[in-house]
């Protein structure tokens, strides 16, 4: 059996786990970082301290809970992009300082990669594969051909789907994480309560826009007298809507391309912290076109940043033999792509 040791620390989230070549997680902590709710986002500097002194506490932690020591572990890993350049600076120096001082390989590893493989954990991944990736970060659409063949149809040219929702979130004075609290809202209001804008609707390509909807939401809420319950309530069911409503455009737009090029595809799988979305999941759901394919997502505990992921991805390196990272030329890269990342 082979064990991996990784840590996460792309973002606002730190996370460490023990995972062995099976995919089970002997042990994962992860801790969402509460410093940053009063501030209704994420503070780089903020973010990099407290990953620091989380790790200090958690990494022995995780070991005792498994039941073992550092010397157990094969191969260590961690998030080296893209994320916030001081977490994965303190991240990845971590795991690497751990794996130098016992002669270990490091595996650093891509965290959109670790997204993307993330339904295997409950799922026997079927090729060609259609991937949604919805993150705080990121809004992507890949076709993977086979394992670790990536090729990207798509992508937000403004900001993330997770992202919005935080921003959105925040104008109606809700707490952060914003996703979790638009959809806790959203229940009780109604959707068709605000007509928001769809941007790029009519565009033949895959990719996405959201800020011109968290402008509309911005203009409302300034003209409204006041923000009672019942308001925060149908915009957060109208704004959940629309992002559902362009999610589900580009998955039929993106199927419908490549029927056109006679590609057909196995599965869909619908990745990231906003795959979470319960309201996304039953839209997939009851669309006709979707539901025709075999619709996967990770395990909710593993749809936002952890990791549990980035293990699964320096395991599958090491099954494969890839080299691993020469321990005194590494760098983290805030702006890493899954090619520059090395993937199998």
């Amino acid at each position: 059996m082979t064990l991996a040791f990784s840590i996460e620390t792309s973002c606002d989230e730190t996370s460490v786990a023990i995972v062995d070549n099976n995919g089970k997680i002997l042990n994962q902590i992860t801790e969402n970082q509460q410093v940053h709710n009063k501030f209704g986002g994420v503070v780089p500097e903020i973010a990099s301290r407290a990953h620091l002194q989380i790790l200090q506490r958690i990494i022995p932690l995780s070991f005792k809970r498994a039941k073992l020591n550092l010397n157990d572990i094969d191969i260590f890993c961690a998030t080296c992009g893209p994320g916030l350049i001081g977490g994965l600076l303190v991240g990845s120096t971590i795991a690497k300082s751990i794996a130098i001082g016992i002669n270990k390989p490091f595996y650093p590893v891509n965290h959109l990669e670790g997204h993307l493989i993330s339904p295997t954990f409950n799922n026997i991944l079927k090729f060609p594969n259609l991937s949604i990736l919805l993150t705080g970060g990121h809004t992507q659409i890949y076709f993977i051909k086979k394992p670790n063949d990536y090729n990207l149809l798509g992508e937000t040219v403004d900001d993330a789907v997770g992202e919005s929702f935080d921003k959105v979130a925040k104008l109606l004075g809700l707490s952060y994480p914003g996703g979790p609290e638009i959809e806790k809202f959203a229940q009780n209001g109604n959707f068709n309560a605000y007509d928001l804008p769809h941007p790029l609707k009519n565009k033949k390509n895959m990719n996405f826009s959201f800020s011109g909807i968290k402008t509309a939401v911005n203009l409302i809420v300034k003209n409204q007298k006041k923000i009672t319950q019942k308001f925060k309530e149908d915009m957060a069911a109208s704004f959940q809507n629309k992002i559902i409503e362009i999610i589900i455009n580009k998955i039929e737009r993106t199927i419908k391309m490549l029927k056109n090029n006679n590609i057909n595809i196995a599965d869909i799988s619908i990745v990231g912290g906003v795959a979470a979305n319960k309201a996304l999941r039953n839209s997939l759901l009851n669309n006709d076109e979707i539901n025709k394919y075999n619709i996967v997502y990770p395990p909710i505990e593993i749809c936002g940043d952890n990791a549990a992921m980035i293990a699964l991805v320096g395991l599958q390196k090491y099954k494969h033999k890839v080299k691993p990272d020469h321990l005194f030329n590494f760098k983290a890269n805030p702006r890493l792509s899954i090619i520059e990342s090395g993937s199998l």
